[in-house]
């Protein structure tokens, strides 16, 4: 599934802000931060067939998108600032939704659509 690869990149997105907060590098964080808040998403037909798996939890795993994206756009928003505390409170808030999103979803998900635990 191409959702597979949105994650990958998200995850290497995710640990190059990490790296760039240690370094202070901003203008980096502000560089990644709106790739993390507009992420690439799956193709329509597998989007669709991902939401009607989730049914009446769609409406949660698009609230937690929609935070990820807030937190990222405002973490950007802050590096651009060069505003260090900023970006770290809004980088652990990406955080928490990326967390919350993965203990809600993603063992049902990859058990449903790749058959493994």
């Amino acid at each position: 599934m191409a959702l597979q690869g949105v994650m990958k990149k998200l995850g290497q997105d995710m640990q190059a802000v990490t790296g760039a907060i240690s370094k202070e590098e901003w203008a980096l964080v502000a560089e990644l931060a709106p790739q993390i808040a507009r992420h690439t998403e799956p193709p329509p037909a597998e989007k669709m067939r991902i939401l009607t798996w989730l049914g009446s939890d769609a409406g949660r795993f698009r609230a937690l998108d929609g935070h990820v994206h807030d937190s990222a756009t405002i973490m950007g928003e802050a590096a651009t600032r060069s505003d260090g505390q900023e970006v770290i409170a809004a980088f652990s808030k990406v955080q928490q939704g990326c967390l919350s999103c993965h203990q809600s979803f993603r063992e049902r998900f990859v058990k449903h659509f790749y058959g493994r635990d």
